[in-house]
């Protein structure tokens, strides 16, 4: 009887002989790789932490900036709120009391209110330090005068308005 030879089908790893010695054989496939060289799974490595090394520090500036403008969004609401209060009272005293545990709700920055007399208040926003905000600070007083003191590394603040940039520029 004459050996039937098969031919394998798509995928297929063993052909089977029809005959008298019908046994499954493998096929050869000549410089078949199943898997990744060292190399190329090295140089992948390289690429995602060169890729990581420029997103990262830049995710955690984008982070800081909007820290700060949950930051500034408290305080123009205190001063929205201050001078509801004057209107209704003709002073500023004792606004802080009602004003503050209303918008002192943010996560990253605590808000003060020191300093209020009849005809003028301040309100400040400090960074916390375990939301990683230390060394900013920003402040608004009844003439809506705004500042930011930034001590924090590679940031600048801005005497004249509420800095939201690294370079100390404001929005």
């Amino acid at each position: 009887m004459a050996a039937y030879h098969a031919i394998a089908e798509k995928g297929e790893r063993f052909v089977t002989q029809k005959g008298a010695c019908a046994t499954p054989r493998a096929i050869a496939t000549p410089d078949a790789a199943d898997g990744f060289t060292m190399i190329e799974v090295m140089i992948v490595v390289a690429i995602v932490a060169i890729l990581a090394a420029i997103a990262l520090p830049n995710y955690a500036d984008y982070v800081k900036r909007g820290k700060i403008i949950e930051a500034t969004s408290a305080l123009s609401d205190l001063r929205t709120r201050y001078e509801q209060f004057y209107l209704d009272n003709r002073t500023y005293v004792g606004s802080c009391a009602i004003i503050k545990p209303i918008v002192n709700n943010l996560r990253a920055f605590d808000i003060d209110c020191p300093g209020e007399t009849a005809t003028t208040y301040s309100g400040t926003a400090t960074g916390k330090v375990a939301e990683g905000m230390s060394g900013f600070t920003y402040t608004i007083n009844q003439a809506n005068a705004k500042s930011s003191t930034i001590t924090a590394s590679g940031w600048t603040g801005n005497a004249g308005c509420w800095a939201t940039r690294k370079d100390g520029s404001c929005s």
